[in-house]
């Protein structure tokens, strides 16, 4: 009696001590695939070596990642495992799998990406509704084919006054015009600015001005 009790105690034990290594061992697998990793790195070109600035870096499946900055570095939270997509515009889509067997918390990679070209079918644009109606325009337009005819055309002054209108000031323009209105504040400053309006020598000018026909509508 004591040897049978003595056996069914031992199997109960054998049993409750195996459902536990189990539990352990698949809780030390659970923690194992769940171990964050301080995953860091440069993306650089592959032929160069060069840094690319930018880089989205985002975890497969899931909204977790990072974006590369100017010199191509990146550092970011995740778990060992994780498989991570590279992408960057001009750029081959590439991806890497963080080794699920790296027993230290942080990890470090230099990434290469190819460059991707992409070739663009040819676009024309023409300056008129339809091709037949450019064609017949380009027929009939009277090309002058004397240089200096091309020229006086170019260089008239009709015309470089209608470009010069539809021009925007450059930088030096801007420059002089901001200069002007910054000396003139000065010049009158601690001072009233004088109303012309109520300078007789304006007045002796444009009456000047009327009498000679300067206001006259020209035809």
């Amino acid at each position: 009696m004591r040897k049978c009790c003595h056996i069914a105690f031992c199997f109960v034990f054998l049993h409750l001590t195996g459902i536990v290594l189990a539990q352990t061992e698949g809780k030390q697998t659970q923690e194992h695939k769940e171990r964050l990793v301080q995953f860091s790195g440069v993306v650089v070109t592959a032929d160069s070596l060069r840094p690319i600035p930018f880089t989205h870096i985002m975890v497969k499946q899931s909204r977790r990642g990072s974006v590369a900055d100017y010199y191509g570095y990146f550092s970011f939270v995740a778990r060992a495992g994780d498989t991570v997509l590279f992408t960057s515009v001009g750029y081959k889509r590439s991806s890497y799998t963080i080794p699920d067997t790296i027993t230290r918390s942080r990890y470090t990679l230099i990434k290469t990406m190819i460059s991707d070209t992409i070739m663009l079918d040819e676009t024309v644009i023409y300056p008129w509704p339809t091709k037949e109606q450019f064609r017949e325009a380009f027929v009939k337009m009277d090309i002058p084919q004397d240089d200096l005819e091309r020229a006086r055309i170019n260089l008239a002054r009709s015309e470089m006054k209608e470009r010069a209108m539809q021009s925007p000031m450059d930088g030096s323009m801007n420059y002089k015009n901001y200069m002007y209105w910054e000396t003139y504040k000065h010049y009158y400053i601690g001072q009233t600015q004088p109303i012309t309006i109520l300078d007789p020598f304006a007045w002796a000018q444009f009456f000047k001005a009327w009498k000679e026909g300067k206001f006259k509508r020209k035809k």
